[in-house]
């Protein structure tokens, strides 16, 4: 309509923050075109321009290449479907960001070197079914020849981690720790050992009873939060309810022999790997984090080595 007001391209400059030579180049490749000219032949714009502008900067603002804008401004495609598939294509590059960060972030935390980065690298970008087979091979090697007694299968699932579609940078930076103590031998061995144990210690006839750590973290907690010396003569109730307790739970003797089993039993238990892999995962499957075994162990260890005969020279 004649009526209309016009706006000259420095008009819009000053409306929409763009500047000139933006809005030119929006008008040169169609985007915003002109309405008409003044009689000296300078471009000038209707009053829709104002909100197409603002519409083009917006979608500028959120990625879109300009042949995208042109067809949703143009009304060639729909602004909700062009959104849609633009939110899932952000979605992908958020994913590989995340675990560029995650891979980043523990490498200047333990100052790795070229080789470690690209082994870091590496574990973040496997696929489901690569993160699967790693887990279930260390698995496997731990809970080997146990795995159809009827405890175990369930202990190994629960074992498990599943890292989500759409993992946080946290969750990536758990998984990459907890691949890795997956392929240490040392850390394998140990928990082999441990559930052999645990095993020797189940294989007889009954209900289910605590394990040794079980039954230490139990007894050990109040001394440990008082701040209790294990070596002090304090401490000589604690260590005889728990040996007491194992003793009664095994249907042994409270004696040496079982005192140096119950060390035997600990010891192994007795790695901070092990309550690492736990809180790995407890942030991988999104549970919460237990309290740590460790602490517990390591205070029984020394409370009960302290109360050992010395061996015989």
């Amino acid at each position: 309509m004649s009526g209309e007001t016009r706006h000259t391209i420095g008009e819009l400059a000053r409306r929409t923050g763009l500047s000139v030579k933006t809005i030119r180049y929006y008008a040169d490749n169609g985007i915003v075109p002109p309405t008409d000219r003044s009689p000296t032949g300078y471009r000038r714009y209707g009053p829709s321009a104002v909100a197409r502008l603002e519409l083009v900067r917006t979608l500028r603002d959120l990625g879109l290449d300009l042949a995208t804008i042109r067809r949703v401004v143009d009304q060639e495609v729909p602004l909700p479907e062009v959104a849609a598939a633009h939110a899932a294509a952000l979605a992908v590059q958020i994913r590989v960001l995340r675990l560029r960060q995650a891979v980043l972030t523990v490498a200047a935390r333990r100052g790795s070197g070229p080789a470690e980065v690209d082994e870091l690298h590496r574990l973040a970008r496997l696929t489901t079914r690569e993160r699967g087979q790693l887990v279930a091979d260390f698995l496997g090697s731990v809970f080997a020849g146990l795995g159809d007694q009827p405890a175990y299968p369930g202990v190994i699932v629960s074992m498990t981690p599943e890292l989500p579609d759409d993992p946080s940078a946290e969750q990536v930076e758990a998984w990459l720790e907890l691949a890795e103590l997956c392929r240490d031998p040392a850390f394998r061995a140990g928990m082999r050992r441990l559930v052999r144990q645990h095993a020797a210690d189940h294989d007889v006839p009954g209900l289910p009873r605590p394990d040794a750590v079980a039954v230490v973290r139990d007894a050990v907690a109040p001394a440990l939060a008082s701040g209790l010396d294990p070596t002090s003569p304090q401490a000589d109730p604690v260590v005889a309810a728990v040996t007491a307790r194992y003793a009664s739970l095994h249907g042994h003797p409270d004696d040496a022999d079982l005192r140096r089993r119950l060390l035997d039993r600990l010891v192994p238990a007795n790695d901070p790997r092990r309550d690492r892999y736990l809180d790995l995962l407890a942030v991988l499957n999104g549970w919460s984090t237990g309290d740590a075994t460790a602490p517990a162990v390591d205070w029984f260890i020394r409370a009960l080595r302290a109360r050992m005969p010395e061996p015989a020279r």
